[in-house]
């Protein structure tokens, strides 16, 4: 069955199945079961019974074309406090939180907040969120305010406060980032058994259950069992995640970063992988680029929603302190605005500047197939690189392969005069 006939069908047995938030071109259903968000034009909207906006009286726009009226997501890091000391941390937790942390009260102020623009998920991580003793009263507010909270953990601590409130979540996955010893090898810790104890008793307890799986140069080779790994714990999803240059993973970024090699093996590697165990597969936003590298259809991409940097459009990232990011890697907007000002903030000219402003992007991005999803690549390793948060995902095989080509031709002899 069609998605378009799906919602018809929800629509005519019970319109509480399903939330609608207009845009330019039309809006967004959230489909409570299965769980989905659906884009969809102004006259298929209107056929549901959507009533004209004011978003409706400006000209329709492709998706894309400019940001949305509100996040789809934001990733809200509700403590910086962790005790286990990865050597990737993307937000270089620590065992004492700062006293500047946002406690309950403000996070539900924020709460508030995102749920009168709209958004529709949450992310919930940390630090180690589970060490938090309101965990489940946030997340349960979330629910009242109509946001689903998801939620990330390491299972390292606290997992009895997880499986507690876990009905709560919408899905809560576990990181996950190698085997056995390659555990220890990739994050700096041991704790592979400790966290596969408590992935196995949440899924006694939830079905929506999965593992994050932070891709390094160390454990790439190693996806195929980490597949295994999940279909064998009975898991819904791996999500693989690129390794990034944040916080104390910035320190490791050189040493743990996929070759550009790997990167192009990417594709290939996750779909054998997902076919042979029959697990669902999710890729974050940064690995755009690396699957337009072996050129798939545009306008499939597109229809399954893959977009590269989506930060200050489908997505921001909120620090512990309240203050806004592009997303969760990124480093806090220059004006430095909490969430509570989100809705001011986000219609700002300049809001989110370099994120926003991907159609200004360089060569070789400007005249790629695949710009308008790829949006840029991953501003974050950008910034890392260059220093620069506009200029080009310098781990883009395009991008490598365009670098290269300019370092030959500096090193290139001048041609001779003929006379």
């Amino acid at each position: 069955m069609s998605w378009l006939r799906r919602i018809r069908k929800l629509v005519d047995g019970d319109a509480r199945a399903f939330r609608f938030r207009p845009e330019k071109f039309g809006g967004i259903v959230q489909l409570r079961w299965p769980r989905a968000l659906v884009f969809i034009d102004r006259d298929f909207a209107s056929s549901l019974g959507a009533k004209p906006t004011t978003r409706w009286e400006e000209s329709p726009n492709e998706l894309g074309a400019a940001p949305l009226s509100a996040p789809l997501e934001a990733h809200l890091q509700i403590t910086n406090g962790c005790s286990v000391g990865c050597q990737g941390c993307y937000t270089g937790a620590t065992p004492t939180p700062s006293s500047a942390e946002w406690g309950l009260d403000q996070w539900k102020v924020a709460i508030d907040e995102l749920a009168r623009m709209k958004v529709f998920h949450l992310a919930l991580g940390g630090g180690e969120s589970a060490d938090l003793p309101w965990l489940g009263e946030l997340a349960a507010y979330a629910r009242d305010r109509g946001l689903v909270p998801n939620l990330t953990t390491s299972g390292l601590s606290n997992i009895d406060n997880v499986i507690r409130n876990a009905a709560l979540f919408g899905q809560i996955n576990i990181s996950i980032d190698g085997l056995g010893e390659r555990y220890q090898q990739v994050r700096g810790v041991a704790g592979f058994d400790q966290a596969d104890a408590a992935l196995v008793a949440l899924r006694r307890v939830k079905r929506e259950v999965g593992i994050n799986v932070v891709v390094t140069k160390d454990n790439f080779d190693e996806l195929d069992q980490l597949f295994a790994y999940a279909r064998k714990r009975r898991l819904n999803e791996v999500e693989l995640l690129r390794f990034k240059p944040a916080g104390r993973g910035r320190q490791v970024y050189e040493q743990l970063r996929c070759t550009d090699e790997q990167h192009r093996r990417l594709l290939p590697v996750l779909k054998a992988a997902a076919l042979r165990h029959r697990v669902r597969v999710r890729v974050d936003c940064s690995y755009t680029p690396m699957l337009a590298h072996h050129q798939p259809d545009p306008s499939v991409l597109a229809k399954l929603s893959v977009y590269g940097c989506t930060a200050g459009d489908f997505l921001i990232g909120v620090k512990a302190t309240g203050q806004v990011t592009g997303c969760s890697f990124a480093p806090a907007e220059p004006s430095r605005p909490k969430v509570t000002e989100l809705r001011d903030y986000w219609s700002k000219p300049d809001a989110f500047g370099p994120y926003r402003a991907w159609r200004e992007s360089a060569e070789p991005c400007r005249s790629c197939d695949y710009h308008h999803l790829c949006r840029g690549g991953c501003k974050v390793v950008s910034l890392r690189v260059h220093g620069d948060l506009s200029v080009p995902d310098p781990e883009c095989p395009r991008v490598v392969a365009h670098s290269a080509d300019r370092r030959s031709s500096r090193r290139r002899p001048p041609l001779p005069v003929v006379m």
